[in-house]
């Protein structure tokens, strides 16, 4: 059973995956059409076609290698402005990949196409077509969001008693079992019960979690507390004792350890490191329930995942050390390494897989596709070819030039060349092979796993 989830999980993701591609071109190919730019092909993935069919235009299909997507629009790179003087020198390795690139694109005009090539159309357009693809990543990913947050709900804590410990542990401490000389908790020693609803501590009610939270550490010594079990409402005593715990800020949240660099402490695995700090100690963890976030929290958390999918991509380039070292030497890879396709539908699997509720499961994959949409968008506005971004760039740039022209009464310059850029493109797309082909090989001999 366990080996039939994680194969359906796989495919489940990895069918998510490529949905989110399709649907990331899909605004590409509208917004092209709807401002009369021919577009010549329509295709999820590269490499050698496995299917492909011809609407109108536009011939729709899927590639072999699902690595990413694309739509093929005519006369994305203007003609040269000035016709090229032949001399008896060699073209440079600079100019005669221009050259190469212009001329291939100039083979796909057809009669008919002299007013439907994506250059000549106003800047503003090309903007719009060029964001279209991003967007449409990052509406699928408020949309997830918006069902896990707003439908489903997140896991929150209660004042229900979830588990009581035994035995008094440190708060870094890994083990499962009790020592021989660890002293009881003191919330086993009152006779708390799993189940058990705490309303009040040292005459105070607590009715959240975040107030029993507080009171808890607030206090140490003996200490009066009411709770309900099974309908009833009783008192207890605690003796609560000063412990190293978790430490957490004035909202409740965890504090996470930091190095001399301000940068979060991670362990080997990569988990982030919480911070200690001496307060008062029960010896319970609390239960958790659902609920569903309002519009303002929601907003919150979805902008806590845009800050984070922006820092995972500033940090994208440091990262690839750690990949070549998990691919070919063997090195532990944590669980904050990236990922590629394959590694992200194997995480899929095991997330599937794994002996928690459904709810839970489905929730997890729901939030990681939202997740990769996310990061989807902010990766292709980054300003640089052949990323969405870098045409964005150049459409920006060629209006600021005719808006000057303009202003100070100079010649249009023109179009914006974006095949000058082009080498610099072809560095870009060869960077981009070589690192998802090095997260391919990680993803195989040494995946991120989720549990060890």
């Amino acid at each position: 059973m366990v080996t039939l989830l994680t194969a359906l999980g796989i495919v489940l993701f990895f069918l998510g995956l490529l949905f989110s591609i399709a649907w990331h071109e899909l605004g590409h190919l509208s917004t092209a059409k709807m401002f009369g730019i021919r577009c010549t092909q329509y295709m999820v993935g590269f490499g050698k076609t496995l299917w492909s069919r011809k609407w109108g235009d536009t011939e729709y299909g899927v590639k072999l290698v699902p690595l990413g997507g694309y739509v093929r629009l005519v006369g994305m790179i203007p003609p040269a402005a000035k016709p090229r003087q032949t001399s008896g020198k060699p073209m440079s390795r600079w100019r005669a990949m221009v050259e190469d690139a212009r001329e291939a694109n100039s083979v796909e005009l057809e009669p008919g196409d002299e007013d439907r090539q994506f250059y000549q159309r106003a800047p503003w357009k090309r903007i719009i077509v060029m964001v279209a693809g991003p967007a449409m990543n990052l509406i699928l990913a408020i949309v997830l969001f918006t069902i896990i947050m707003m439908g489903i709900g997140l896991p929150q804590n209660t004042n229900t008693v979830g588990t009581v410990a035994q035995c008094v542990l440190p708060a870094d401490s890994t083990r499962t079992d009790c020592p021989a000389d660890a002293p009881p908790t003191p919330a086993s020693q009152a006779g708390l019960e799993p189940g058990d609803e705490i309303v009040g501590l040292a005459g105070e009610p607590t009715p959240d979690w975040y107030a029993v939270n507080v009171a808890i550490r607030e206090h140490i010594g003996p200490t009066q507390m009411t709770i309900e079990r099974d309908g009833e409402t009783r008192t207890l005593t605690v003796d609560l004792i000063e412990n190293q715990v978790v430490a957490r800020d004035g909202e409740g949240d965890i504090v996470y350890e930091r190095g001399p660099d301000g940068e979060i402490v991670t362990d080997d695995q990569g988990y982030r490191v919480p911070a200690t700090e001496s307060a008062g100690f029960l010896g319970i963890t609390f239960a958790q329930e659902r609920r569903p976030l309002t519009v303002a929290e929601s907003a919150e958390t979805m902008w806590g995942s845009v800050v984070g999918v922006a820092q995972a991509l500033v940090e994208l380039p440091s990262k690839v050390d750690d990949v070549f070292g998990a691919a070919f030497l063997g090195e532990e890879r944590g669980v904050d390494s990236p990922v590629g396709i394959v590694g992200a539908s194997r995480i899929g699997g095991e997330v599937l897989s794994q002996p928690i509720p459904l709810t839970d499961r489905v929730v997890f994959l729901v939030n990681m596709l939202a997740g990769v949409n996310l990061f989807l968008f902010a990766f292709n506005m980054v300003p640089i070819l052949p990323l969405d971004g870098g045409h964005i760039f150049g459409a920006l740039w060629e209006s600021l030039r005719r808006r000057l022209a303009r202003l100070f009464r100079r010649p249009d310059p023109g179009p914006f060349d974006v095949a000058q850029l082009m080498p610099v493109a072809y560095l870009v797309v060869a960077c981009f092979v070589v690192f998802s082909l090095m997260l391919l090989v990680a993803d195989v001999v040494n995946p991120v796993r989720l549990t060890q």
